[in-house]
């Protein structure tokens, strides 16, 4: 089975809490603040991998976990940092924002990484809160939340050259006499199921790479047939091969074909319906060909450049392969467009810790994952922790907010479970 759309959902690891310690030896009665910080959470990295040829582990495992950072301990000791984690994709991977539909990354080399979520960073220890007027914190500060994302991965055939056309023409065969690939190849329709791909050697340091791309019917753009699922890797494509069966012996006109596999291509992508095309009339030992061919160059010949071959004789093909390396040696590289700017927005969004204030009835409620880790690391009976928890209240501006809803003296204020009075 060949996939090649994948729908995962990552989640870096949350950073380690700070360690909230104290000195505690012999002869040091009055020992300090000791606790250590916590360790980064593991990041979610992507990694294209040149021995994968589909998504197909995508298909069984949907979410993927980096590990947290510990958390850090006394005597001033780090926690460790999370083990990053990297998936392995197929080269030609194409990544997107589910929600948003952002391309993120466009992994087209072996080898190459791309940064999907990043770990959260380690809280600090209570070491780090000691001052002249504070000498014995009794808190530390909570490592922040790893980064979510749910993702679609794409996978596109990185090929040079893609060979289309209706189903039966002759693509495979034309593939598998002019690379060393081994296609399917029977004498009935689909009998190409997944793209299959091939090198094409010219000369030293003169090769490129071609794609055979299941038969395309009317109504491939509408997802019916097999096309839907594959034109998308001809969109990588430099140049395309338009196989064409000259001899119309399964009753079908020739020049109709050519024109009828355009209409699908320019209605899944006016990119595609642009791209470079070379009509290659295969079948030319059959009878009707020549008249075919000829109706055909009359009539397309000003605008495309026409070959004649035959894949069961071979007549041709080498000429073919040449005359394709020519073109496409004056086409220049496509490059997925990466809008570096937006991404960067939608990172720094998502990077946000989220508090959200609401009242129902006459109490004020305030949550959040970053409230959420404030609470749980205060000491609402030491003075100084209960000053810090404030202090980081009065500066993430919840005090002023509640205030702008109409909080006033006396009233509850709800900071995920805890329950205090508002004081103005």
């Amino acid at each position: 089975m060949f996939v090649d759309v994948a729908k995962i959902s990552v989640k870096a690891g949350d950073g380690g809490n700070g360690s909230m310690a104290f000195r505690r030896e012999k002869y040091e009665p009055m020992g300090g603040p000791w606790g250590g910080d916590g360790g980064r959470g593991g990041s979610v990295i992507l990694i294209a991998e040149e021995r994968l040829r589909t998504l197909m582990d995508f298909k069984y495992k949907k979410s993927y976990s980096a590990p947290r950072g510990e958390d850090g301990r006394k005597k001033k000791q780090f926690g460790a940092a999370g083990e990053d984690l990297y998936i392995r994709v197929p080269v030609g991977t194409l990544v997107r924002d589910t929600e948003s539909g952002i391309v993120l990354a466009d992994l087209k080399e072996i080898g190459q990484e791309f940064l999907l979520a990043k770990g959260g960073r380690g809280g600090r220890g209570n070491v780090h809160f000691k001052s002249s007027i504070r000498r014995t914190p009794r808190f530390a500060e909570p490592g922040t939340k790893g980064g979510e994302r749910d993702i679609t991965l794409e996978l596109k055939l990185i090929a040079d050259i893609g060979l289309a056309g209706f189903p039966n023409v002759g693509k495979s065969t034309i593939l598998s006499i002019i690379t060393s690939a081994k296609p399917k190849i029977a004498n009935y329709h689909f009998t190409t199921l997944k793209p299959n791909l091939g090198v094409v050697q010219i000369g030293p340091g003169q090769s490129y790479a071609i794609a055979d791309i299941p038969g395309l019917i009317e109504g491939a753009a509408e997802g019916l047939g097999l096309g839907h699922e594959f034109l998308r890797h001809i969109e990588r494509n430099k140049l395309i091969l338009h196989v064409i069966d000259a001899s119309g012996h399964e009753d079908r006109d020739p020049l109709e074909d050519f024109y009828k596999i355009n209409e699908e291509l320019e209605r899944y992508s006016e990119k595609l319906a642009s791209k470079k095309q070379i009509i290659v009339l295969n079948k030319m030992d059959l009878p009707n060909s020549e008249e075919n061919a000829k109706r055909i160059r009359e009539k397309l010949g000003d605008e495309y450049d026409i070959l004649e071959v035959s894949a069961a004789t071979s007549e041709g093909l080498e000429y073919l392969k040449k005359f394709a390396y020519e073109k496409l040696i004056q086409i220049e590289d496509e490059v997925e467009f990466v809008d570096e700017e937006l991404i960067a927005t939608l990172t720094e969004q998502q990077a946000k810790d989220t508090i959200t204030l609401k009242k129902e009835g006459d109490t004020y409620y305030c949550d959040g994952a970053f409230l959420e880790r404030l609470v749980n690391f205060t000491n609402f009976d030491d003075y100084e922790s209960f000053s810090n928890f404030q202090k980081v209240m009065n500066d993430k501006e919840i005090f002023s907010r509640l205030r702008e809803m109409g909080a006033k003296e006396g009233d509850d204020i709800n900071v995920c479970g805890v329950i205090f009075e508002y004081v103005d």
